[in-house]
């Protein structure tokens, strides 16, 4: 999972997207009004950020609302812990 969490971090939409989302929840509507992408696009890079376990979408009627999941984040900053301290042996 941390593999998959760092290629997705690879592309600067998806960042902008975190970024985004870091701030609080957001529905794809919003997501469109401050990250530049076409529609599909913006669908394709939030599938990825999910798969990766970086986000998590909630249906809210007929929206749906992303929000980081801090356990995806904690996971991947555990990987880059790890990493580290093997680097530092």
């Amino acid at each position: 999972m941390v593999a998959a969490a760092f290629a997705a971090l690879g592309d600067p939409v998806r960042l902008r997207i975190l970024a985004e989302l870091a701030e609080g929840e957001r529905c794809v509507c919003k997501l469109l009004e401050r990250v530049p992408v076409a529609p599909n696009l913006l669908s394709y890079h939030l599938r990825i950020l999910r798969e990766a376990g970086l986000v998590r979408g909630r249906r809210s009627g007929r929206r749906i609302e992303y929000e980081v999941r801090a356990d995806g984040l904690r996971e991947l900053r555990d990987g880059l812990d790890r990493l580290t301290r093997g680097a530092a042996a």
